[in-house]
């Protein structure tokens, strides 16, 4: 049976993403890996736990700028 979303689920719209991106375009190398892997831990999956979009979001927009430094 598929899931479907919480009402209490947001995702966030493109302006959120581009403010976001450019949030973390603007810390430093240490500041977007702790964010990373505060992110990452909240999009573990677990017995009856999965991760919301915007959490996914948050995760993909960190990964991205992190991507952008190599």
């Amino acid at each position: 049976m598929a899931r479907r979303p919480r009402p209490t689920d947001e995702v966030l719209s493109r302006e959120d993403l581009a403010e976001l991106q450019r949030k973390l375009s603007m810390m430093g190398v240490t500041g977007v890996q702790d964010f990373y892997r505060s992110a990452h831990f909240v999009c573990r999956i677990g017995p009856g736990h999965f991760p919301s979009a915007r959490a996914i979001q948050e995760l993909v927009q960190a990964w991205k700028q992190m991507r952008k430094w190599r």
